[in-house]
């Protein structure tokens, strides 16, 4: 009797932890999407998110430069501390400590300005909600946990370094909202 229920505490045991083991082995797959196909499919419908990402390209294009200005600062200073310019080098630091400063304000504000555009657009375009909603209609029905997009409207290039077309589900989103 004992060794029936200690068989039977080992077949419990052994159950539990391989439903466990294969809980804690699932993959997870990403889709990528060309939301850009997407905007330019719907180019009427899809102006307010396509000024949402050119405001977001332009921040990005400030935020490099003065990310350039204080990098080509910190050159200057130690090439002035190599040189022995000791003193010149201290003033250069400070003036790198107020544009490092005011670069970090610059990405908290904006930042927070975009989140809040970005939340208004998702609440009052109708266009932005129906995409979503289909983006996260399609990567359901297919499986995926992560979809990323391809390249940024204002992109040349991308992120991503590569990937399979077969988890390129662009196709699939523009064929559900053509039929909606």
């Amino acid at each position: 009797m004992k060794a029936n229920r200690l068989v039977l505490l080992l077949a419990l045991v052994v159950s539990f932890s391989s439903l466990a083991f294969t809980q804690t082995q699932q993959i997870t797959r990403i889709a990528v999407v060309d939301m850009q196909k997407i905007y330019l499919t719907y180019y009427s419908d899809s102006s307010a998110v396509r000024n949402f990402e050119a405001e977001k390209q332009k921040i990005q294009e400030q935020i490099k430069k003065l990310s350039d200005e204080i990098m080509d600062l910190q050159k200057k200073k130690l090439q002035l501390q190599t040189d022995g310019k000791l003193s010149e080098a201290a003033a250069l630091d400070v003036e790198i400590a107020k544009k490092a400063q005011y670069l970090s304000d610059f990405i908290r504000i904006k930042k927070a300005e975009l989140d809040e555009k970005a939340q208004k657009l998702m609440n009052t375009d109708d266009f932005m909600n129906r995409l979503y909603k289909t983006v996260q209609q399609v990567a359901e029905s297919e499986g995926y946990s992560i979809v990323l997009d391809i390249r940024g409207i204002n992109q040349v290039t991308s992120n991503i370094i590569w990937f399979t077309p077969l988890i390129d589900i662009t196709d699939k989103v523009l064929q559900v909202m053509l039929k909606n």
